[in-house]
């Protein structure tokens, strides 16, 4: 079998038209607690690029685990006011695995 390796999940997505920053920041926050007590969760980063779009960066210890999570978190209700905000068509998600990180 071979070994687990560590993955980073992106979503990438934008809001609902009209959703302030700061509902949408408040819902993101409201999730910590749910991302966090998922099994391999190492790590989260939200971030805006300047056309508008969202990435969702997060950090599993294995892709089974992110794709589990991924499953668990959409099924929480308390992830659904959170995934409200979101334009769903417009997400994507993809998984890499890291190579290499400097903090």
């Amino acid at each position: 079998m071979a070994p687990e390796t560590t993955v980073i999940e992106y979503v990438t997505f934008t809001l609902v038209p009209d959703t302030p920053e700061a509902a949408f920041l408040s819902a993101a926050h409201g999730t910590e607690a749910l991302v966090r007590r998922q099994p391999g969760f190492l790590s989260r980063r939200l971030s805006q690029g300047p056309d508008g779009r969202w990435t969702d960066a997060v950090t599993w210890a294995s892709l089974a685990q992110a794709e589990a999570a991924a499953q668990s978190v959409m099924a929480d209700p308390d992830f659904h006011p959170f995934m409200a905000l979101i334009d769903g068509p417009s997400a994507t998600m993809r998984h890499e695995t890291l190579a290499l990180t400097l903090d």
